[in-house]
């Protein structure tokens, strides 16, 4: 019984994890887009609402302090941190206003604005990844879900299929993982990101 019960947990996330390793191109086309952006002096502003709020704070710290020795470290803030000013706006201009009135004020048209959602019907997130993209920042959507809305509001949609958010977090955690690898990958090519190195 036991056993059967954890193979069937396995099974739950071996279709998503093969889905994601599908889009394999497709997150080499963000982590470039994402290491040409760092190199050329912006910043990452991430964010996510409710447990995704976490995995912003996590992806915040993987790049402003590597865990692996002699890895660069990369400029990056979560808008999820700062409770005053979080709750501040909700008061005020409501919830789905949370990230966009923080990008209008703390962004530049050079950074990078990662969104997180357990779905693509998150708010507070697609309204921060729709602000980003009307002031030229490049925009990359983690969701889950069937990822339908994001479309259009970010340049780079990454997609766990699954409709259970614990799924969803697992296959974001491993995501996040390999953004943060793949961006150094680049940065260690000689002449992919052109000339110009960021400090």
């Amino acid at each position: 019984m036991n056993g059967s019960e954890a193979c069937r947990l396995f099974e739950l996330r071996s279709g998503p994890t093969d889905n994601l390793a599908g889009q394999a191109d497709a997150v080499a086309a963000a982590c470039h887009a994402m290491a040409v952006r760092f190199h050329g002096g912006g910043k990452l502003v991430v964010f996510g609402a409710g447990a995704a709020s976490t995995d912003a704070q996590h992806v915040a710290v993987e790049f402003v302090h590597p865990v692996i020795v002699g890895k660069r470290a990369l400029p990056a803030i979560s808008l999820t941190t700062d409770v005053a000013t979080v709750t501040g706006i909700a008061e005020r201009d409501g919830v789905a206003a949370i990230f966009a009135h923080q990008i209008r004020y703390l962004a530049d048209p050079a950074d990078i604005a990662l969104g997180i959602a357990a779905d693509g019907d998150n708010p507070c997130v697609a309204a921060g990844l729709e602000t980003a993209r009307e002031l030229g920042l490049l925009t990359v959507a983690l969701v889950g879900g069937n990822g339908s809305r994001p479309d259009k509001v970010a340049d780079h949609v990454l997609v766990a299929g699954s409709s259970d958010p614990r799924v969803v977090k697992e296959m974001h955690v491993t995501l996040y993982h390999v953004l943060w690898e793949l961006v150094h990958v680049f940065f260690e090519q000689p002449g992919v990101l052109g000339p110009g190195v960021v400090a």
